[in-house]
């Protein structure tokens, strides 16, 4: 059986009812009205090229058939129609831009086949844009031509508009190559690619200490119900896709790539967001796949909007520094996560929390479930870190002191935590790192139907990024300052030393 994920005018996505991680049990056939149209191995797929306001029967070679008809829409104008070349070397910016301005409510914007050179486009409310196979929107490679936004407007009542932001604060910034403002009834669909350039620009050579930060690949401020599928996109100046306080996101069937030594170039960093799916899609990039965010303590607690109702599921994270974060600009906290039947290969670390003092009493996190998930070659499966060495005074003793300081307003707070039916093969160096703060312990961790396992020549590693932390090969659990710990049915080969290394954990239980 499946069911349909999404549909647009001219694109459907669907997903198999099943329990495994991305992968389908068996290869298996899409059949498109009678017509053979694709075979697949995940659990995830897509139709595209369809017509507006038809109906289309899908049906599976696995089993199961849907009729469904995708949505009407008001007109479509093609940017070649209206004088883009598409050659990759001519700037097609005002083309491209003129298209989105004059579509009509409710029509369509398509790129055909092509490389449309373009400087940063804005995108509107109401409209599809459809990236055909063979087309791109392809980045610009000049600085200068992104311009400056700055990090707020402030009105003559004290009241702010945040415009820009950079790692959790309002930051000026270069304008993001794609953005939307404001905006609703936002879709991005197609087998085409958003390729922000950056491999062939400046933005990876300085990184770091920039009065301007460098822009995202696609920027959503304030936005509701918008929807990416399909597409890709790579090569970023910094994260690729960054949707911040905006309410009703779906990406669905996405390939987000960026060279491992592109600097900072996270996947998808959806912050202090309400309602984000992200379902089907496979990240390959040079920082964290998917960091789920809320802010800095300003942030945090001015706005305390925290991360709420996320849903991951049926995803493929291949290589990066973690697959999925939480922080650590997490200062509003999150709620209703749900991370399930996903599958990590070659990551640094798999489900990764970090976090640190000065975050805020705001900074809630708690009832947060990760199920059914296979980790292969991932160094450190499991990993919950309250002394996360960054921002500016990151190395200084008030972060990674083990000194019990009083509770606070600067204090964060860990609840419980459960992983669930997860395999760990081919691990390096160590099962799970737990280290809660000395004065706030992590409430409670519970690991169930959880195997791991490790590689021969694994090789030496830091778990998680604080000071004073050594490396570590194929060792067990690391519990420090956690209150209360559950293992049940939790199995260990290849390690070398205890299962367990426990400093300062109030209960152990272990079935």
């Amino acid at each position: 059986m499946f069911k349909l994920l999404f549909k647009s005018s001219v694109s459907a996505c669907f997903e198999l009812e099943n329990k495994n991680p991305y992968y389908s049990p068996e290869k298996y056939t899409v059949y498109l009205n009678g017509e053979a149209v694709e075979e697949k191995e995940s659990n995830v797929f897509s139709l595209f090229n369809l017509t507006p306001a038809t109906e289309y029967t899908v049906k599976l070679s696995c089993g199961g058939e849907m009729t469904f008809k995708t949505l009407s829409e008001s007109g479509c104008v093609n940017v070649k129609d209206l004088g883009a070349k598409g050659d990759g070397v001519t700037d097609d910016t005002y083309y491209v831009q003129m298209a989105i301005d004059s579509c009509p409510k409710g029509g369509r914007v398509v790129i055909p086949e092509g490389s449309f050179y373009v400087r940063p486009i804005v995108l509107k409310s109401d409209i599809t844009l459809e990236i055909k196979k063979g087309g791109q929107l392809l980045g610009d490679v000049v600085e200068e031509h992104y311009p400056y936004v700055p990090d707020r407007i402030t009105y003559d009542d004290g009241t702010e508009e945040i415009l820009a932001s950079w790692e959790g604060n309002p930051y000026p910034c270069h304008q993001s190559f794609v953005s939307a403002y404001k905006a609703v009834n936002i879709t991005v669909v197609g087998e085409g690619a958003i390729n922000g350039n950056a491999d062939k620009s400046t933005w990876w050579a300085t990184p770091k200490g920039r009065a301007v930060a460098r822009p995202r690949l696609v920027f959503l401020n304030k936005c509701e119900n918008v929807t990416f599928h399909g597409v890709t996109c790579k090569n970023s100046a910094s994260w690729n896709l960054h949707p911040f306080f905006s309410k009703n996101l779906g990406f669905y069937d996405l390939r987000v790539q960026n060279p491992y030594t592109g600097p900072n170039t996270d996947g998808l960093d959806p912050e202090s967001c309400d309602k984000v799916d992200i379902i089907g899609c496979v990240f390959s990039v040079g920082d964290d796949c998917v960091a789920i965010k809320a802010g800095k303590i300003y942030m945090g607690s001015k706005y305390k909007t925290p991360a709420s109702r996320h849903t991951l599921r049926n995803n493929l994270f291949q290589d990066g520094h973690g697959a999925i974060v939480l922080g650590s600009e997490i200062s509003g906290g999150v709620k209703d996560l749900t991370v399930c039947q996903c599958v990590f290969r070659h990551t640094d670390r798999g489900l990764r929390i970090k976090s640190r003092r000065g975050r805020g009493k705001d900074s809630v996190i708690d009832g947060v479930l990760f199920e059914n998930i296979k980790m292969i070659n991932v160094i450190t499966p499991l990993v919950l870190n309250m002394y996360y060495f960054c921002d500016p005074d990151g190395h200084t003793e008030y972060v990674w002191s083990r000194e019990k300081r009083p509770v606070g307003d600067d204090t964060p707070y860990m609840g419980k935590f459960t992983f669930r039916d997860i395999e760990c093969t081919e691990c390096e160096c160590m099962c799970a790192y737990f280290d809660g703060l000395v004065e706030q312990p992590v409430k409670e961790i519970v690991l169930e139907n959880v195997s791991f396992s490790f590689k021969e020549d694994a090789k030496p590693f830091k778990p998680a990024m604080l000071e004073f932390v050594r490396e570590y090969c194929k060792e067990g659990i690391y519990i420090d300052n956690v209150e209360k710990v559950t293992l049940k049915n939790v199995t260990f080969e290849g390690v070398e030393g205890p299962h367990i290394i426990r400093k300062n954990c109030g209960k152990l239980i272990e079935a």
